[in-house]
């Protein structure tokens, strides 16, 4: 599976500079003015981790394949976009295609001729509002298509429960308890059912208060991030970056922690697999069980399954691979219940 990322706020917040530092090269124009980005950008950014480097100095691949996330930039929202102002009903038909949404908020100061604010909850605040309103037109636009009586007045019961909790400036994740209304919602992809976190874009000089930005917006999932320096660093090599952080006192850079965060809201992991022909991470859910992540290399894997092969990451750099950790008998073979971990080195077993 890929995680997919649509990087949602206001014109000239730095939506566009985030991008590019993501993808690590200019891609999306940075222009001083609305609607610069008018279609999405779309760029696939390998997830940074340092245990493929490890299992490869052990295993000698002929290469190395990191999991990947998947971050559209979409134009800037405007007020009334729901009504198709800006570009309205494109911009917004642009957010459904993505599994999260990432609200790029302004935290910086700026040039007087930009659009926006300072006032990050306020940006917030309105950037929902578009959203619930776009979503509120998509549930009066289906109550009269189904025939059903009985279907009819589960919809209606939802759908009633829906637009006091969007009227309230709720969204319709927090609104939506139980399953049978969880599925209704599906079908209709609303935009405000998808999870969603926030960067806050800052300037340089606040980069000595990251922790002191996070305790400041407890109620939030935010990341706090210079997308200037981000791209910035994306031009060095990986040691002018490091040592380039640790001049300003951080120990990752803004961007790590945006995708750590991703990963994290959505309760994603990484397994592995090590061989000579490749070293591989493979994303599933936590939670996901041995077949059903086999799925995710090869359908037959699921299909044909019989066992997995299974050792912790760290024993098999430091046992040295698959025959010396199988010598001391802390390769584990397991069935079609056991719920794949984090790090975990896995070799599937199945019927040919």
């Amino acid at each position: 599976m890929s995680l997919s990322v649509g990087i949602v706020g206001f014109p000239n917040t730095g939506k566009s500079t985030l991008f590019n530092a993501l993808l690590g090269r200019q891609i999306a124009s940075t222009a001083a003015y609305p609607f610069c980005t008018i279609e999405p950008n779309v760029g696939v950014v390998e997830l940074p981790d340092k245990r493929l480097t490890a299992l490869a100095k052990v295993v000698q691949p002929r290469k190395v394949t990191p999991a990947t996330v998947k971050f559209i930039d979409i134009a800037g929202l405007v007020k009334g976009a729901h009504k198709g102002e800006g570009l309205g009903n494109k911009f917004l038909s642009h957010i459904r295609e993505a599994g999260l949404i990432c609200f790029v908020l302004r935290g910086f100061e700026n040039i007087a001729d930009r659009a926006g604010s300072l006032d990050p909850e306020s940006d917030l605040s309105n950037l929902k509002s578009e959203l619930l309103l776009k979503d509120l037109e998509t549930i009066e636009k289906h109550r009269p298509r189904v025939k059903d009586i009985k279907e009819k007045r589960k919809i209606e019961m939802i759908g009633k429960k829906l637009i006091d909790g969007i009227n309230n400036g709720e969204m319709v994740k927090d609104i939506i308890q139980n399953e049978e209304e969880a599925g209704f919602i599906k079908s209709l992809n609303l935009l405000t059912s998808k999870p969603y976190f926030i960067v806050l874009n800052i300037g340089e000089n606040d980069l000595s208060k990251i922790e002191k930005i996070i305790n400041n917006y407890k109620d939030w999932t935010v990341v706090p991030i210079c997308a200037k320096l981000e791209e910035e660093l994306a031009s060095l090599s990986s040691w002018e970056q490091k040592k380039y952080l640790q001049t300003v006192g951080l120990r990752q850079s803004g961007l790590e922690r945006l995708i750590k965060t991703a990963y994290d809201f959505l309760e994603l992991i990484s397994f592995l697999t090590a061989g000579q022909k490749e070293v591989r991470a493979w994303t599933i859910k936590k939670g996901t069980k041995a077949p059903q992540a086999g799925k995710v290399i090869h359908a037959d894997f699921e299909k044909n399954f019989i066992k997995v092969k299974v050792i912790n990451y760290q024993d098999f750099i430091n046992l040295g691979g698959w025959v010396k950790a199988a010598e001391k008998g802390r390769v584990g073979i397991e069935g079609k219940d056991y719920e794949i971990q984090d790090g975990d080195v896995v070799e599937f077993m199945i019927n040919k």
